[in-house]
């Protein structure tokens, strides 16, 4: 990071997050630093190609040392959003090197809100993984991964009507279903869709009639993975994923609609 300057600039104030991070610890307070530029960076304050302030600019506007600030930058480049270089400084990174299903990411590209494109891009994604996965899942499930998806499968008909508390279940549900396949690479990405899953739960807890209008469509699937019924597995997962966006975006629609009458 060299020492040109940038028009654009961090907060110079230090937010409640930076004095509570303080507070907690240097772990604490390395990670809201990652967390206030990547925010900045992703939500499209800096610009791919843009440089960063410099390292003394940045460490006085965010009131931290040049050690944190170094760390958290070396974070970001990991997630491929920044890269540094001798003489041109920190540089944001174009959007393709961005790893979007980093869980930090995915999560500062939704903060500010979601519009139908990113709905589309995450069902796009549960398409491209988890019919097929419910398919080789029914021909190679474990005794023990079968009542592990039953498990599941009771606790969201326990909290079915209670939409935060479904989404850990189901989040489990879809993840199971990911481990069955046998396949380690598919099992793996069990960890690396997390945080997307999740997302895609969450956005539609504005649903009245809560979760348990899914119940149906998710007992479905667990019982052609058990009866070892490949496509009638793939089949009821892709219908389950049809609903599920169909819900998000109402419940997207819905918070856009609100979040306008607030401004007006």
């Amino acid at each position: 990071m060299n020492s040109m300057k940038n028009t654009k600039s961090f907060s110079t104030a230090r937010t409640s997050r930076v004095v509570a991070a303080v507070a907690s610890g240097s772990t604490a307070l390395h990670a809201t630093v990652v967390e206030q530029i990547g925010l900045r960076i992703v939500q499209g304050d800096f610009l791919p190609g843009e440089a960063l302030p410099n390292a003394d600019d940045s460490s006085e506007m965010l009131g931290v040392s040049r050690t944190v600030l170094r760390e958290a930058i070396k974070v970001l480049a990991g997630k491929g959003l920044v890269e540094s270089r001798p003489k041109t400084g920190t540089r944001v990174r174009p959007r393709s090197d961005w790893n979007f299903l980093d869980p930090d990411v995915l999560s500062w590209r939704y903060a500010a809100g979601v519009s139908a494109e990113d709905v589309t891009a995450l069902f796009e994604l549960r398409r491209a993984i988890e019919p097929m996965s419910a398919a080789l899942a029914a021909k190679r499930a474990t005794p023990a991964q079968l009542a592990d998806l039953n498990a599941a499968l009771a606790e969201m008909e326990a909290v079915g009507d209670d939409g935060d508390r479904f989404a850990k279940p189901d989040l489990v549900f879809h993840q199971t279903i990911l481990r069955m396949t046998g396949n380690e690479l598919i099992g793996s990405l069990a960890a690396l869709v997390e945080t997307a899953l999740m997302m895609s739960f969450r956005l539609s807890n504005d649903n009245p009639e809560g979760q348990r209008h899914s119940l149906p469509l998710h007992r479905e699937v667990a019982e052609k993975i058990a009866a070892g019924d490949g496509g009638g597995a793939q089949q009821a997962l892709l219908v389950l994923i049809d609903n599920a966006e169909e819900d998000v975006r109402r419940s997207v629609e819905n918070r856009n609609r609100r979040r306008k009458e607030q401004k007006s």
